[in-house]
Parts: structure tokens; C-alpha cells; sequence
């Protein structure tokens, strides 16, 4: 696995225990540091990744509903949720990573960590997200108040 895709693993599995559990996200992050040895930009690409997409996974999950009509959100499974929140993320609101980049790493993603059925899941529902990009990066930023950088999120990790 290439570094940054493991950064995003260790962010998506830090996100998948906070989605399913509850757990406070300062304590999944540290649990996830003492189990996983990641350079220190890594382990900051990571911690952005968690910092930014967990605050606002509700914004997110309503564009992702918007655009798998065929799915309700509540049937979508929670590990597929979070590979597509991410990579939402990543393109529309953290700006730094190509559209295309999103999408192939959240397919990569999704053959390890999903089912049979999940990468092309997952890649039809970011190529509809990827086509309306600057629409939901001006809602995002509008309804939240945070800048391109994701830096302004709320919840500290």
C-alpha cells in the first residue's frame, strides 16, 4: 500500500470505530497512533482526514444520499459510507487532492476494505459527486463556515 493510501486507511479505520461506536474521536486517533506507525506527515494527513470529514459527516452524507437514490443511507454499509465521505472530503472541501486521485484511492480502499460489489459502488457515486464539486464545495463552506483547507472544523482529535 502506497504511504498516503495507508494514511487514509488508518483515518478510515479510525472513522468506521467512531461511526459504529461512539467513541470519542481524540481517543480513537490516539488508540489508532499506538497501533500504527506512520511518519509524522502521514500520521498529520491522517489526523486532517479525521479532523475534517468527522465534524461535518452528516453535510456529507447528504450529498452521498443524494446521489445513490437506490440506497438509502442507512443501507449503505457504514465502512462504504466512510470511503466515500473521505474522499467527498478530500476533493471538495480539503482542495489539495485532484478529483481523480480521490476517486481512485477511495476505489483502492474499497477493494481492501469492502465487499465484492463496493469499489464500483463506490466509484459510480463519487464520479455523480465529482461533476457537481465546486456546487458542493460552495454549500459546504456556506453552511459551515470553514475554509477550502478544512481547517476550521470544531472537533478536535
Amino acid at each position: 500500500m502506497k504511504p498516503r493510501t495507508r494514511a487514509r486507511s488508518v483515518a478510515l479505520q479510525a472513522l468506521y470505530e467512531i461511526d459504529l461506536t461512539g467513541h470519542p474521536p481524540a481517543l480513537v486517533w490516539e488508540n489508532r497512533m499506538q497501533d500504527t506507525v506512520l511518519e509524522e506527515k502521514l500520521a498529520e494527513f491522517a489526523h486532517q482526514i479525521i479532523l475534517g470529514v468527522w465534524p461535518m459527516a452528516n453535510k456529507l452524507d447528504g450529498f452521498i444520499a443524494e446521489h445513490a437514490p437506490e440506497w438509502p443511507l442507512d443501507q449503505v454499509a457504514t465502512i462504504d459510507r466512510n470511503i466515500i465521505r473521505i474522499a467527498l472530503w478530500e476533493f471538495a472541501v480539503y482542495g489539495k487532492t485532484p478529483i481523480k486521485v480521490a476517486i481512485n484511492e477511495a476505489v483502492e480502499l474499497a477493494k481492501v476494505f469492502g465487499s465484492d460489489s463496493t469499489p464500483r459502488f463506490v466509484n459510480g457515486v463519487l464520479g455523480s459527486l465529482a461533476l457537481r464539486q465546486n456546487e458542493i464545495k460552495q454549500s459546504l463552506i456556506k453552511s459551515s463556515g470553514i475554509s477550502t483547507s478544512g481547517a476550521n472544523n470544531p472537533v478536535e482529535v
